[in-house]
């Protein structure tokens, strides 16, 4: 009978567990991000609104434009920056006249938004067509009446043209059709990571301490809340077990249930500050306070080190984004009101 190896055992060993790993993250309701774009682009897509290049491109110059807020100073990407993980790094989101949020919420971010449930901490708002038109208007954010942002946009022969390249020479532009361009262009950020590809069948996409995190990741039941493709993005109730140690800093209570969106945690690591209203900064921090509020137990040190071992795997391939030029001004243009 022939002995085997050290390192071969070592070896079917790797596999074994990968294999049980895997059952165990699939049946605690985790999913990958589609490997074939064609299954990725039915996720992602609107049938009602088809997604095309025009479209995108023309979306995504909205999104970059500050033209869209009162001030002409905030775009889109100022608290959405794609270039700082879809966030903005701070604890409240600052708006028109430097106010932060009256509910010092925090951004969320807008990669693998599309992904989401529901948009907003509260849900309240059911895709990101929808979504983008709240922060355009909010007197804290873009301060942007309806009628100004489409004055401004129909004053500018470029994006009049570009309006009817994506929709057609009959196109309406009115403030829906903005924000469901915008919209659109959201829809592509979508980050697939190292984790997707472990669960897409690639075992050594995850490192032996990666996997060892998600292990405890799904044993200590983080999976409960953060599952599905976008690991996370679903109403939950919060505060289960104890109270949130920084609960009185703002005054948000989630819905009418008291119900409140759980973050993705796609792209984690670069999103901090972390919780609605963003008061911790730490992400082992935010793994401990999670486990005392929501799941009654204390993560500790060792396991809160493995659990956001785990989640820097989550960190995934952003689109490449090239900022566009955008369209100049003219003499109709209604001009910026910073005051």
């Amino acid at each position: 009978m022939k002995l085997i190896s050290i390192a071969a055992i070592g070896a079917i060993s790797t596999i074994a567990f990968g294999a049980t790993l895997l059952e165990d993250a699939k049946n605690a309701g985790m999913k990958p991000i589609p490997k074939d774009k064609k299954e990725l682009n039915k996720l992602i897509d609107d049938p009602k609104n088809p997604m095309t290049a025009a479209k995108v491109e023309l979306g995504k110059k909205l999104y970059f434009d500050p033209r869209l807020s009162k001030s002409s100073l905030i775009s889109c990407n100022t608290c959405h920056n794609l270039g700082m993980g879809g966030a903005d790094g701070v604890s409240a989101a600052i708006g028109h006249k430097w106010t932060a949020n009256p509910h010092h919420l925090n951004s969320p971010t807008v990669y693998n938004s599309v992904l989401n449930a529901v948009q907003f901490w509260d849900g309240r708002s059911p895709h990101l067509e929808d979504q983008a038109q709240g922060p355009i208007q909010a007197g804290p954010e873009m301060a942007a009446p309806k009628e100004l942002v489409v004055e401004r946009v129909t004053s500018i022969p470029a994006y009049v043209e570009e309006f009817k390249k994506a929709y057609g020479r009959d196109v309406k532009i009115d403030f829906e059709k903005i924000a469901t361009t915008i919209g659109v262009f959201e829809r592509t950020l979508v980050t697939p990571s190292r984790f997707d590809e472990f669960m897409n069948g690639k075992d050594a996409a995850l490192s032996k301490a990666e996997k060892d995190g998600l292990k405890t990741f799904i044993d200590k039941g983080c999976a409960t809340c953060h599952d599905g493709i976008g690991i996370g993005g679903t109403m939950q109730p919060f505060q289960i077990a104890n109270k949130y140690k920084f609960a009185s800093t703002g005054d948000f209570k989630g819905d009418a249930n008291g119900m409140v969106k759980a973050p993705t945690l796609r792209n984690i690591e670069e999103t901090a500050p972390y919780f609605h209203n963003g008061q911790i900064w730490s992400l082992q921090d935010a793994i401990k306070e999670m486990g005392s509020v929501q799941l009654g137990i204390t993560i500790n040190d060792k396991d809160a080190a493995s659990i956001e071992t785990f989640l820097k795997s989550l960190t995934g391939t952003k689109p490449a984004i090239t900022y566009p030029i955008l369209p100049p001004s003219t003499n109709t243009t209604p001009k910026p009101d910073a005051l």
